[in-house]
């Protein structure tokens, strides 16, 4: 016959499922928070598609060093998913993060400066623990008037956090390209000695791991419709 647990292990029971749903409930918090909308894992990441990655990082102590990273590759080769999950561990582990794209990193901030709300939105960014600027070189930067051009507007970010808190960063262009999309090349150059000094590196190469899984499906449906088109075989006795 099987013993019921005594009252102790009971109450132990229900205190630590109460707890293990607060944390449950103040990590959802902190990334909705964050900005971060896609709920990436690296349990999800195609390892076997994309072996160059450095899995270490998982453990995230290149933020606990205060060093950035900055990972290039072309479209769909899995950077976006990769920041977004370790920006979901961040949140697990308790340390504040902010996500953005890139445009939408610089649109809100040129926001802040036709509302007089920049002093606001510029901290915001600036003291996240780890923030999260992905697909630079993706969607068009806008340039109004007489406003900063991109390129001083992610210098300022850059250089407040620089040494102090991790940035970790995603572009599917060239390092060599920025200046031509940020709208200057001097700045930009300074953005990545900033970012270079104490960046982790790593460039994904491959094919779109979109296109993999695109031809994968292609390849399955083209495999069920052979096999329903195919003859019925006859019996083994005659038929």
């Amino acid at each position: 016959m099987r013993e019921r647990p005594g009252p102790t292990a009971l109450l132990e029971h229900i205190l630590g499922a109460e707890a293990a749903h607060k944390l449950e409930q103040r990590i959802d918090r902190r990334i909705d928070r964050s900005g971060l909308k896609e709920r990436k894992t690296l349990e999800a990441f195609d390892f076997d598609f994309q072996p160059t990655l450095v899995l270490e990082l998982a453990r995230l102590d290149f933020v606990r060093r205060h060093d950035d990273l900055v990972i290039t590759g072309d479209p769909g080769t899995g950077k976006s998913h990769l920041l977004k999950a370790f920006g979901r561990r961040a949140c697990e582990q308790g340390i504040r993060l902010r996500y953005a794209r890139c445009v939408d990193l610089l649109d809100d901030l040129h926001a802040g400066l036709a509302d007089g709300s920049y002093p606001r939105r510029f901290k915001s960014w600036a003291l996240a623990e780890l923030l999260v600027i992905d697909d630079v070189g993706l969607g068009q930067v806008k340039k109004h008037g007489d406003e900063p051009t991109a390129a001083h507007t992610l210098y300022n970010l850059i250089d407040r956090r620089h040494g102090r808190a991790s940035t970790a960063v995603s572009s599917n262009i060239k390092l060599s390209d920025w200046g031509r999309y940020l709208g200057d090349a001097t700045l930009t150059a300074a953005i990545l000695d900033r970012l270079a000094m104490h960046a982790l590196r790593i460039d994904i190469e491959g094919p779109s791991y979109r296109q993999h899984i695109a031809h994968e499906r292609a390849a399955g449906r083209g495999a069920k419709r052979a096999d329903r088109d195919r003859p019925a075989r006859p019996d083994a006795d005659g038929g």
